[in-house]
This record gives C-alpha cells, structure tokens and sequence, in this order.
C-alpha cells in the first residue's frame, strides 16, 4: 500500500529539502524574482523567522518532502498587522495532485486563527496553473504591477490575488502563530491531510 501525505509544520532542519524544491524556481523560471540560491543555513534562519509569527506549512511522503507553503507580513506599518502574502512551492513531479491547493486550505485557516484579514496572492504572469488555484479558492483579482519586475533577460508583470477573511468591523489583534492552540493546530493539520489523501 502506498504511503500516504502529511501534512505538517516545517522545522529548520527541513530548510536542505525546501531548498531543493526551491533552487529551480530561482534558476530556472521568473516565478521568484530571486536571483541568487541562499545557502540551507541562510534558508533555516528564514524558516526560523517566519514560523516566530506565521505558519510554514510542508507536505510530505515517506519522509520526502513534494511541496511547501508558508505566510508572511505583506508591509511593515502596523494598520498591515491583518494582512500577509501567501506563497506556495512544489517539487517538480509534484504538481496537478492536490498538494498546492491542500497548503494553501491549511494555511488560509491557520492564519484565519491568527485574526488576519486580507490574503495576498504575487504571481509573475502568466503562470495559468497558480492563478486557477488563486481563483479556485476564492482570491479575487486586486492589479497587475505592469513590468515590475526584471529577470532572465525579460521583464515582467506580476499579478495580486486577494482574499479577504472575516467582516469588515473591528478586527481582534492578532496572534503569533506559536501561540495559537496546539490542538487546533493539529486538528487543522490532521483535517487537511485527510482531505488531500481521500481526493488523491
């Protein structure tokens, strides 16, 4: 029987294996619009920083990682505390089972939990499956940066996705996310992982 997917929280000493994934986005394609690979420490200290307010979500089989998904604040002034920009990797052989949109399920309720409000989605354009998924779950189109962006020769437009969580009074502050409920964590988990392993 085939092993089935985990969905998990990403640890430092993930950062090799999510480094992996990430190099040919950096090399190969403008879907970052990262030049030059970070070494696995430098990728550890960024897991690190992001999981000490947000979610840093992995996917993984038989102890192989095949994709990640993780938050983080979209600008530094405090009235952006609500919102942050979303980003989602797979390995290459990974795609088009389920995993992206599976992260992302569990990232978007995970940081609903946290009281965030908007959710923001970058895409270099034209990348037809990230803005399915985007528009799958709900994003709506906010712009298009025309040319923001120079890379392999080309430059290039990246377009806003943007989902908004809860009404539109008051929010409640926020919270780091090692301080939510772990049980609500792992019952959030555990959903999500189910989910992707009955579509599958």
């Amino acid at each position: 029987m085939e092993q089935q997917w985990t969905i998990r929280l990403a640890a430092p000493q993930d950062a090799a294996a999510l480094l992996d994934i990430y190099t040919p986005y950096i090399t190969d394609t403008a879907v970052t619009f990262e030049y030059d690979v970070p070494t696995a420490e430098e990728f550890a200290a960024r897991v690190r920083e992001i999981s000490a307010w947000y979610p840093y979500l992995v996917c993984e089989r038989a102890g192989e990682i095949a994709g990640y998904a993780y938050a983080h604040r979209l600008r530094e002034r405090a009235a952006y505390d609500w919102a942050a920009e979303l980003s989602v990797y797979l390995a290459r052989g990974a795609q088009g089972k389920g995993l992206g949109a599976a992260l992302y399920r569990c990232l978007i309720e995970l940081l609903g939990l946290q009281h965030l409000r908007s959710l923001y989605g970058c895409v270099t354009l034209p990348n037809e499956k990230s803005e399915r998924l985007h528009r799958k779950l709900g994003f709506v189109d906010a712009g298009i940066w025309r040319a923001s962006g120079w890379k392999a020769g080309a430059w290039h437009d990246v377009g806003w996705f943007e989902k908004r969580l809860g009404g539109a009074g008051a929010p409640e502050p926020t919270i780091a996310f090692p301080l939510l409920d772990e049980k609500k964590i792992q019952e959030c988990l555990q959903r999500y992982t189910e989910m992707l392993n009955m579509e599958e």
